[in-house]
């Protein structure tokens, strides 16, 4: 049995590999941010912070293991500044959208089903609202899922179960 040498993977520090990289993994990164922070403009930021300290520490970081280090700065940076981006997700949510020209009355039940909705979705376990717009926004499989959080299929279906279920008692009567 022939160990593999290492030299015949590719190197993360070389520009071909590393844009193969990005091109590979750069947008199911950003759904995953987006998914935890609910914002599209920190979810591109939290990306480039994982691709530029992916650059920094190429070195250190094998081909093999770059996808799973970048899922983990991405996850970590949004840790560490969970407690702000909350405050900025709820006042764009407060946000307008601008002029249209649907019916006031219309607009109106709209802004109040998406303030239902968010709140709805703020309800949910950080990990079950990652889990259930995974697998809801970008129809990924459980099993897609389970591997890029590093759980099992069961705690996949269990996360978007309960919150299938939160999101039920809590948008219920809405339209009533």
């Amino acid at each position: 049995m022939a160990i593999k040498n290492l030299q015949d993977e590719p190197n993360v520090c070389e520009e071909r590999t590393y844009n193969a990289l990005y091109s590979a993994h750069g947008q199911a990164l950003w759904n995953f941010a987006y998914y935890k922070c609910g914002n599209a403009d920190d979810a591109s930021d939290l990306v480039q912070e994982a691709f530029v300290k992916l650059w920094n520490n190429c070195s250190k970081v094998s081909f093999a293991k770059a996808r799973s280090f970048l899922y983990t700065v991405t996850n970590n940076s949004f840790l560490n500044a969970v407690a702000h981006q909350k405050v900025v997700l709820n006042y764009r949510s407060m946000q307008s959208s601008g002029v249209d020209k649907q019916s006031p009355e219309f607009l109106l039940e709209e802004k109040e089903y998406g303030k239902k909705l968010n709140a709805a979705l703020n309800t949910l376990t950080e990990a079950q609202r990652t889990a259930f717009l995974m697998n809801r926004i970008d129809g990924k499989k459980y099993k897609q899922i389970a591997e890029e959080l590093d759980i099992s299929v069961k705690a996949v279906e269990k996360r978007i179960s309960q919150a299938l279920v939160s999101l039920k008692k809590n948008l219920d009567g809405f339209n009533k």
